[in-house]
């Protein structure tokens, strides 16, 4: 083993889960290409190291790394070099310079005894000098900090977060309990903080272990879509995770309830445990619409008088169910219209549009995500506009410190006479809360949508829960026009979801099927279609067209046809600069989806002289956009998403995204592509339904194609078993229109 010791010229990458780093260091006057796993380094340190030296075939000579020490810097030249590598911000080489001739080697006992000195330097003040030293003892206790928390197996960059968050208190939080991170810290859950918790020796049957477990099970099920769990449910997930006696399960569970941590409710002859949040977003939901279900009597002649006066100057048809769903718009303060493709939503919605112009209405048009908002103003040619925009985000945290707020509330609501929400089945409790929060009572409210496409990814079944409460005013459209039936997509849409079978038989021009029996013939034909066929068939770019699958894993997943997609269609090439990213290499050119909600993240809107004509700050679950460009020296990413906005992404914010050739059906959800590719052989029962196929099936324009068995598309229409969600809203719906 050999040493060698020297100053960290540049950080060329690192893994920020697994520390693994390569950098340059100057060695004995030269630039030496060093790797290996470093629990923390930064550019400008002095480290002193063992291992060996090798000869890389593409990069020459390296020395790896086995053993490793950062020293603070004990010459003069090492303190310059290390003050002016920007280590210190404010500070570069020539302050630097002027600050060790002034100090010599004294220089660090100056900064950390005596910082009110550096002031004797021309061009630094009395401010700046304390902030020198303050980012100097900063950058010593986030060094010791980083090095003590991954011996707790915890990565650097959830290092840096619990870092920042805590600061020198992390400490004695990691030591006495380590669950508290759980609850702060973005991206640690109770499986982190148990497995840290073990190495510091805490009891298993700790009050802070069974409470945070309890809350986990309850947040868990929220990503299942369940707003709450049947006590039994609950017990028997606690059993298992915690490995404790039930009768502690139950007694925790009763304190937490004395702490209103958890609300029980029962509901018929099942005990129903919530987390707060989530019982109290069920409950002021139902109280807002039962709120703003104001009645009107406009006369049902005067209405549909005004109708034929519209569909005489359009050329508009509306059948009598349309009718009545305008009507009914006219004269309820809540309203809501469901209906598979074909059944004319579009054409009520318009005309619902006409009649409130007419009587002078303000009107505020919105959908869940950004893809269906532009196809409703595109249906409409009027402006609509995601939720989160026209409650106005913001990136600032709300009173209770969690994520983010809205603009528009209760105390500043929206000013319309008449809100349309559509594609209402993507709406989750969290998103539907805050929304009626900013609706003013005397606002009409209505609510499009098909309660047979899939529910929200989020917690709640606020569309079927509404429909079934039958509370309000539902219109449900079931006639399929004309026009529509000409389409293979709609007809057949229409009869997977009554359980009929379809012919798959290549006679239609709209609904193609490619008969394959086995995954790899699969996932070559599907790279046939979308490379060469389906872009000249429907006269469309490759990379609009989508591949929807039921699941994630498995060679037909999500996470393995994006790896095999992005080879075909996005190849490696010297001339696109590419990055990695845990398991996935990004790659300027593809096509990719954000994955999580970051309500802070900027944004730019730019003409095209390049020129911001539009800022904001917000990228949504579910987003999709194309990689415009890289920058591996200031580790940037710019990536434009469909509606035209331009995110700009640090390497270590990469996690929120992913590659996006294929999408899972669930995340398809209020999009529309214009051919869509659907690759089916076998899964997991709960995920190959109809709910699925039908989803799956009206995300498509212009084609359709299935690649797989017929047996698999058989088994699917025949399977309806869909994912129980535990939700409360139509009880508590129905418990505040009868004054329960």
């Amino acid at each position: 083993m050999e040493s060698i010791s020297g100053y960290v010229d540049k950080i060329v990458y690192r893994n920020e889960d697994n520390g693994y780093t390569v950098m340059s260091i100057t060695y004995e006057d030269e630039d030496m290409t060093c790797v290996g796993t470093f629990q923390y380094i930064a550019e400008g340190e002095y480290v002193e190291m063992s291992g060996y030296f090798t000869e890389h075939p593409s990069y020459g000579p390296q020395f790896a790394m086995e053993k490793y020490e950062i020293k603070a810097p004990v010459d003069e030249e090492a303190v310059v070099r290390y003050l002016g590598s920007g280590a210190i911000k404010g500070i570069g080489a020539t302050l630097a310079a002027r600050i060790v001739r002034r100090f010599k080697a004294d220089t660090f006992r100056i900064i950390e005894e005596e910082p009110q000195r550096l002031s004797e330097v021309k061009g630094i003040s009395g401010r700046m000098a304390m902030e020198i030293s303050t980012q100097l003892e900063e950058k010593k206790d986030m060094r010791k900090a980083m090095i003590f928390l991954q011996e707790y197996g915890i990565s650097m960059n959830m290092a840096v977060k619990i870092y920042s968050a805590y600061g020198m208190e992390m400490y004695n939080i990691i030591k006495t309990n380590p669950y508290k991170l759980a609850d702060d810290i973005d991206g640690i859950g109770f499986k982190i903080a148990d497995e840290i918790a073990v190495r510091v020796g805490i009891n298993p049957d700790s009050d802070f272990r069974v409470k945070c477990g309890i809350e986990y099970i309850l947040t868990n099920a929220g990503s299942d879509g369940h707003a709450y769990l049947p006590m039994e449910i609950l017990e028997e997930r606690a059993l298992e995770l915690l490995t404790v006696e039930k009768e502690q399960i139950q007694k925790y569970i009763m304190d937490m309830q004395i702490d209103k941590r958890l609300m029980v409710k029962k509901y018929g002859d099942t005990q129903c445990v919530y987390t707060s949040l989530n019982y109290y977003t069920e409950l002021n939901i139902a109280q807002m619409l039962k709120e703003l279900n104001v009645s009107t009597n406009i006369p049902e002649d005067a209405i549909l008088t005004r109708i034929a006066q519209i569909e005489n100057s359009t050329g508009m048809k509306l059948d009598e169910m349309q009718k009545d769903a305008v009507v009914q718009s006219m004269n309820s303060g809540v309203t809501i219209i469901t209906g598979g493709p074909g059944t004319g939503k579009t054409t009520t919605i318009n005309t619902i549009i006409k009649m409130f112009e007419n009587q002078g209405f303000e009107i505020l048009l919105a959908a869940p995500t950004g893809r269906a908002a532009k196809r409703m103003s595109e249906a409409t040619t009027k402006e609509a506009q995601t939720i989160h925009r026209l409650l106005e985000i913001s990136g600032n945290p709300d009173e209770s410190g969690a994520g983010t707020r809205f603009e528009k509330n209760d105390l500043n609501p929206l000013e319309a006479d008449a809100v349309i929400i559509d594609e209402m089945s993507m709406v989750d409790m969290f998103l539907m809360y805050n929304l009626l929060k900013a609706i003013a009572t005397g606002t009409r409210i209505i609510l499009v949508g098909d309660v047979h496409q899939l529910p929200s990814v989020g917690p709640g079944n606020v569309l079927r829960d509404i429909i079934d409460s039958e509370k309000f005013n539902v219109v449900k459209l079931t006639k399929i026009f004309r026009q529509a039936t000409t389409s293979d997509i709609v007809v057949n849409a229409h009869k997977i979801n009554a359980g009929e079978s379809i012919k798959l038989d290549n006679q239609s021009r709209d609904f193609l099927f490619v008969n394959r029996n086995e995954a790899n013939a699969i996932i070559n034909a599907t790279i046939t279609l979308v490379r060469d066929k389906l872009p000249k068939y429907i006269n469309a770019g490759k990379l609009e067209l989508q591949v929807l699958t039921p699941m994630r894993k498995g060679l037909l997943g999500v996470d393995n046809l994006n790896k095999i997609l992005q080879e075909y269609l996005n190849p490696k090439d010297a001339k696109k600069r590419e990055r990695e990213s845990g398991q996935i290499t990004f790659r300027e050119g593809d096509k990719v989806m954000q994955i999580k909600n970051n309500y802070q993240i900027a944004w730019e809107i730019r003409s095209h002289k390049n020129v911001v004509v539009e800022q904001g700050t917000g990228v949504f679950n579910g987003d999709m956009g194309i990689i415009k460009s890289m920058n591996l020296f200031m580790e940037t990413m710019e990536v434009q998403f469909d509606d035209g906005k331009i995110v700009t992404y640090s390497f270590k914010q990469l996690e929120e995204l992913e590659l996006a050739y294929a999408i899972t059906i669930h995340k398809s959800q209020g999009s529309e592509y214009p051919a869509v590719v659907l690759p089916l052989l076998t899964g997991p029962t709960m995920l190959m339904n109809r709910n699925l196929l039908y989803t799956a099936v009206t995300r498509a324009k212009a084609c359709v194609t299935i690649v797989g068995t017929q047996t698999a598309v058989t088994e699917m229409i025949n399977n309806m078993n869909e994912n129980k969600r535990y939700s409360g809203l139509k009880r508590l719906i129905t418990n505040a229109m009868e004054g329960i």
